[in-house]
């Protein structure tokens, strides 16, 4: 659907990403509409799978998680059944919050969030219990320096 959105869907797509609990009066005051044809607009790009749903963004570190690692995973299995457990297990953490498959040396990488490093350790205790990893490598970030949810969109 990308190639369908206008500058207008483009425009409340940014509105959204800025800040979700905007009333739809607000909205299409900022992007020179009226309220019933951007709740339209909404409606059709929730429809087409454009917007995958809405959520509150929360404070990590204010909630004790304040230990965030990127947990590099090189693997020797690549069958379909040690995959299937190593997807369920991923999927069963809250700790894991973005998997990815990479390219290259590298397999997966994950982030972590946790309360401390204590807490890292039994993440990664019971992640081994669960399924065979080759080599586990873990970065503590030391510093976020910039995270967002926003994706850049062109208007």
């Amino acid at each position: 659907m990308s190639n369908a959105l206008d500058t207008i869907d483009k425009k409340i797509l940014n509105e959204l990403q800025m800040d979700a609990s905007q009333s739809l009066d607000e909205i299409a005051r900022k992007v020179g509409s009226s309220k019933t044809p951007v709740w339209n607009r909404i409606r059709k790009m929730r429809d087409a799978g454009v917007i995958k749903g809405q959520t509150a963004l929360l404070d990590a570190e204010a909630l004790g998680l304040e230990a965030c690692f990127f947990v590099l995973i090189r693997t020797s299995e690549h069958e379909a059944d040690w995959q299937k457990a190593f997807l369920e297990t991923l999927h069963s953490r809250p700790e894991v919050l973005e998997a990815h498959r990479l390219a290259g040396d590298i397999d997966y990488i994950l982030k972590v969030r946790v309360p401390n490093a204590r807490a890292y350790d039994a993440f990664y205790q019971a992640l081994i219990a669960e399924v065979k990893i080759h080599n586990v490598t873990a970065l503590l970030s030391m510093e976020e320096i910039k995270a967002t949810t926003v994706l850049p969109i062109d208007v």
